[in-house]
């Protein structure tokens, strides 16, 4: 006779998404469930058709700069920098001293947008919505103030050129840019307060979204995700591009590669950009804020043709390695245009890191790897 006691199940298959709070996006994962247990989880994309890359082949190359913002949108800045760094190898264009402080200080800005504002919907994605996510958007607001001083834009800056910045620094940047660097520490005192070692959050996040170094080396992951995996590398570092050099930071770990170390691995991140920051805020140097070439080039930009060859530019975006690669034909357009974009890249280990995990785990893991659908379809 068979077992009265065992209830047989079915495994159902259940699509989350496209649903912008909980995918981040346009953005679906096909999962199979067994109760609430993911056995299975097919990332789907596609349902953002940027063509930018496309767009990119079919103007100049000053004229993709506005498209780069909308990549991902938090990060327009350091967008913006990815494309002048390749454009610049591909046409050997110097940059100017004071152009490249203000670059180094518009990237890890953007660090701190960024990652400021994920730990914020990270916890709006664990059903925390009101104090954490708040807190984070006052703080960036803040930081959105200084952009739109150098740019006209809060968010879709089109600010850096190759060869520096589109324009100097306007009065009065320089002094409110050291005021809020040198409070963020107090709210990063305040964010760790409410958050680190708060139980409920630990037992959300700690063993959970494992990524072990291994796997995440052979999928190309970077940024804090790789970082958190344990894996000690910052491209600001490897490179060493622009500035950085000259400005001593550590590179945070962590230990387990889990959901609680992605988190944790951004806060230390934020502390080492607020060093990064004093050290360029003090040391920025007078001069031109971008070279005789690159003005010349954003000025006349259809008469600019690169010699032909190909270049690749990259930089430790706040999501991981962004970069541009470049071939020129010769003419004022490039005959190839191809974006390597982190959180593209990075999205092909979710699967790996929900499997056995709950539905309610997928959301905190998803929200975890750090996702702009702009930069996965394009």
């Amino acid at each position: 006779m068979a077992d009265s006691t065992a209830l047989a199940s079915d495994l159902l298959e259940v699509s989350l998404g496209p649903q912008h709070p909980s995918t981040h996006g346009v953005f679906r994962m096909q999962t199979v469930l067994d109760g609430e247990t993911i056995v299975k989880l097919k990332p789907v994309m596609g349902y953002l058709h940027r063509n930018h890359e496309q767009l990119g082949e079919q103007m100049t190359y000053i004229a993709s700069f506005p498209f780069t913002d909308r990549l991902d949108y938090f990060c327009a800045m350091t967008n913006n920098l990815g494309l002048a760094i390749a454009i610049e190898k591909l046409a050997g264009i110097d940059v100017t001293e004071r152009g490249e402080y203000i670059r180094v200080i518009m990237a890890e800005l953007t660090r701190l947008v960024n990652h400021t504002a994920v730990t914020g919907f990270l916890l709006n994605d664990m059903g925390a919505f009101g104090t954490p996510l708040l807190y984070a958007f006052r703080e960036r607001e803040k930081i959105l103030d200084l952009f739109e001083m150098a740019s006209g834009s809060r968010m879709m800056c089109n600010y850096i050129r190759p060869g520096g910045v589109r324009e100097d620094l306007p009065e009065g940047f320089l002094e409110q840019a050291r005021r809020i660097v040198d409070d963020y520490p107090r709210f990063l005192d305040e964010f760790e307060a409410l958050l680190t070692d708060n139980e409920i959050i630990r037992q959300r996040t700690e063993r959970v979204g494992i990524l072990p170094k291994e796997l995440a080396v052979s999928a190309g992951v970077t940024g804090p995700m790789l970082r958190a995996s344990g894996v000690d590398y910052d491209i600001r570092k490897v490179d060493g591009y622009s500035v950085y050099p000259r400005f001593p930071f550590k590179v945070p770990l962590g230990t387990v590669g889990d959901v609680y170390d992605r988190y944790y691995v951004r806060i230390l991140e934020m502390r080492e950009s607020v060093k990064i920051l004093r050290q360029a805020l003090k040391d920025i140097p007078g001069g031109p804020a971008i070279s005789p070439k690159g003005a010349a080039l954003t000025k006349a930009p259809r008469t600019f043709r690169p010699p032909k060859g190909d270049a690749y530019g990259r930089i430790e975006a706040p999501k991981g390695e962004l970069g541009f690669y470049l071939v020129s034909d010769g003419s004022n357009q490039p005959w190839r245009y191809h974006i390597r974009a982190p959180s593209f890249i990075n999205l092909t280990v979710l699967e790996d890191m929900c499997l056995g995990r709950k539905i309610a785990d997928a959301i905190i893991i998803l929200g975890a790897v750090d996702i702009v659908m702009g930069e996965v379809d394009r």
